[in-house]
């Protein structure tokens, strides 16, 4: 009677405990402010491959965004004035595209002068690794690999307050 009752309890625990992992496979990454930023490796249209550990010592504006979201065209030229304007700081803008076509992509970039480090990412596997679905999304990553601000939605970079509390990261 006792190793029915004994094995009845086993089998319960292991049944939670199959429940917790699958639950934890199959949730989506939600990464926060104050989680260590998740590693990623992308080819930049430079040419360089770059992962989250490059940018070791800087600050870095990790930023997802699209040509066909409306917003991110809004905010691209305050985060290339942004770029341009903290350029040897050591805070550093990359932004990630999710575009599948690639020549639409690259006349985008080249019509609106973009000088920050870009790359594409047409299968979203980065942005999904952080968690982030919708466009723009903006991961602020300081030197130690840990996220410090999370921008959800357009932004103006250039308002000093966006400005300030990212210089205050250095």
């Amino acid at each position: 009677m006792k190793m029915q009752q004994l094995l009845k309890a086993l089998i319960g625990v292991l049944t939670v405990a199959l429940v917790l992992v699958v639950y934890d496979s199959i949730r989506e990454p939600n990464v926060v402010v104050g989680d260590t930023a998740p590693n990623f490796k992308v080819v930049t249209d430079s040419g360089k491959t770059l992962t989250r550990t490059d940018f070791g010592g800087k600050v870095l504006v990790l930023n997802f965004w699209a040509t066909w979201c409306p917003p991110c065209r809004e905010e691209l030229p305050s985060l290339n004035r942004f770029q341009q304007q903290l350029a040897g700081t050591g805070i550093v803008v990359l932004g990630v595209s999710v575009d599948k076509n690639e020549q639409v992509y690259k006349a985008f970039l080249k019509r609106n002068g973009v000088t920050f480090e870009t790359s594409r990412d047409p299968e979203a596997n980065v942005p999904a690794d952080y968690g982030t679905f919708k466009y723009p999304e903006t991961y602020v990553i300081d030197a130690n690999g840990k996220v410090r601000q999370k921008y959800i939605g357009e932004v103006d970079w250039m308002d000093p307050q966006v400005v300030g509390s990212i210089k205050a990261l250095l």
